[in-house]
Formats: C-alpha cells, structure tokens, sequence
C-alpha cells in the first residue's frame, strides 16, 4: 500500500487481505434463503436473480449505475441513450420481482438526469410513494449551469400493504426559537446542557448527509459510495429487526454492512470482485464496532452536529 497521511481512514485492501477475503465470497451451487443470508455474492446480477428463491426479500435498498459513463475498479459502464437505458433497468427489475414478499418495499437511488427514466419504469412495476431529495454537499462548480449536488432516491412498495416507521428516523435539531408552554414548560423541545433540541418529522429533503471523505472510516475507493447514515435511514423506516435486506448492485458493501449494523439479514450481489473484497472486510469491521456515523440514541443528528 501507498503511505498516506495518520488522518486518512480510507478502507484500503492488501495482497494478503484480498485472498483471505476471497475465500468468504458466496460460491454455493444452490441459492436458499439460508444459503445466502448474510452473504456477499460476486457475479453479474442478471445471472444471479434467476436463480435466487422466491418471495424472501423485506426490503431492497439499491443504488445501481446510473446512465453516465464511469469506470467501476477499472471496468467502464457507458452512458447510452434513454430507451437502451430504460431496457436497461428493466432487466434487472423484472427478474427481482418475484423475489420480493408481498409487503416488500424498495428504493433506488439515481441522479437527476436519468431520475425520471427510472420513475417512469418503477411506475410500471411498483407504487411509487414518494422522491427522496438528499443533498451530497459535494459537487463541480460550473460557469454555465448550477452546481449539482443533490440526487434522487425513489420509494416503492410492492403494494398497498407494507411496513414504515416514521419514528425510527425522527432528525434532531438545534431549536431556533424556543417557545415554550403558558407554564414556561418548552413546547416540543428539551435542555441538552447548553443546547437545545427538537425532535422532527423526516421528510423528503434530506440536508443532513454528508458524502464519505477520507478521514471517515466508512471510506472506501469506490466512486460513487453511499453514506452509511443515509442507507440507516432507509432501513430503519422500512424493516423490522430480522427482516431480510437485499441489494442487488451491492459496490463498496454499504447496504449489507448498514443492515448488519442495524440487526437485519442481508444479502448483496457486486459484479467486480475488489468491491465484493471490500464489502466483506467492512463487515468484518462491523462486529467491532456498529457506530453509524450521525446516528446516535435512536434519532439522527444534523450534520456537523454531534451528541454531548
């Protein structure tokens, strides 16, 4: 490995780590719920889904290549045009739908210039709930054009009868202005030492992610890693401890390590084999610790805030 700097937390794989981790990567002839549970499959996902057994998955939580060229652990995904990219996406959601239960949900993570070519396709298959609109405060500035630093994640149920907490994802904040009772108790709020804070609602804005950056230990080099804090979110609102989470463009292993983090059973399919080594040996680090990062006493925390 390369020296870098004692702040840099990076998730790096060495020679002997990638064949230790290697060994762990699912091999089984025979795809049960009990074979794959807890397991990191590596392979391409159109092949894998046809084999995998019927009605087990709870919840999937997704975040697949979006229609932009981009170059995957050296392997490019290239952009094409809408219709191929719309063919594209329905021949991986056609053979996972009958791997969902009937009460199943699902979200999707894209980016807004492919966002509506996989609305259009989710509508066909699924209830569409609602546009989640987080805010990646990274992003390019342009001289012709608005800086893009939000994407899209889409919510949909397999039906009209499936699972969402609302209060498993209530966001603390600092309140603005206190008002209190007529007794001068504070009106939906609380004293935390010199701070004072509000429990909220969730919505469909989310302004309190923040993007993995080197001196997280959630890092990793995959191009377009997700937050662990915002896959704990979609998790915690739409399952129940033990349900069974599954994603089928697994990458760096944020949606099994976020699942395992949180209690549930999880499985994941990544097409290149470094990703799939490095999901596992953030699994690995997950039985030490399963701290997700702005996620703390039952309720998440706005960004660059932190519990006393």
């Amino acid at each position: 490995m390369k020296s870098r700097s004692s702040r840099n937390k990076t998730i790096q794989l060495s020679t002997e780590e990638q064949t230790f981790f290697e060994k762990q990567i699912f091999k089984g002839s025979s795809y049960t719920v009990k074979n794959i549970e807890n397991q990191v499959m590596q392979g391409d996902s159109l092949n894998i889904l046809s084999q995998l057994p019927g009605e087990f998955i709870d919840l999937v939580v997704t975040d697949p290549p979006y229609n932009m060229t981009k170059i995957y652990a050296g392997e490019k995904f290239s952009k094409t045009n809408a219709d191929e990219y719309e063919s594209w996406l329905r021949s991986w959601i056609e053979p996972l739908i009958p791997l969902l239960k009937p009460n199943a949900s699902l979200y999707v993570c894209t980016e807004w210039q492919c966002s509506s070519i996989v609305e259009k396709v989710l509508r066909e298959y699924f209830y569409v709930r609602n546009r989640i609109t987080w805010e990646r405060e990274k992003g390019r500035g342009a001289k012709c054009n608005w800086k893009n630093v939000a994407e899209d994640i889409w919510f949909c149920t397999v039906s009209n009868d499936y699972y969402f907490n609302a209060d498993a994802v209530r966001l603390k904040r600092k309140v603005i202005a206190p008002y209190r009772h007529m007794n001068g108790d504070p009106k939906d709020w609380s004293d935390e030492g010199d701070e004072k804070f509000r429990l909220t609602a969730p919505s469909n804005l989310w302004t309190d992610i923040s993007v993995p950056f080197w001196s997280m230990p959630e890092n990793t080099e995959h191009p377009t890693q997700k937050p662990e804090k915002l896959i704990a979110k979609l998790i915690l609102a739409s399952s129940k401890e033990g349900d069974f989470v599954f994603d089928p463009f697994l990458g760096s292993g944020t949606t099994a390590v976020t699942a395992k983090k949180l209690s549930r059973r999880f499985a994941g399919i990544e097409k290149e084999k470094y990703y799939a080594l490095l999901a596992l040996k953030r699994l690995q680090m997950a039985e030490e610790s399963f701290e997700i990062q702005g996620f703390k006493d039952g309720c998440f925390w706005e960004r660059n805030t932190r519990p006393m």
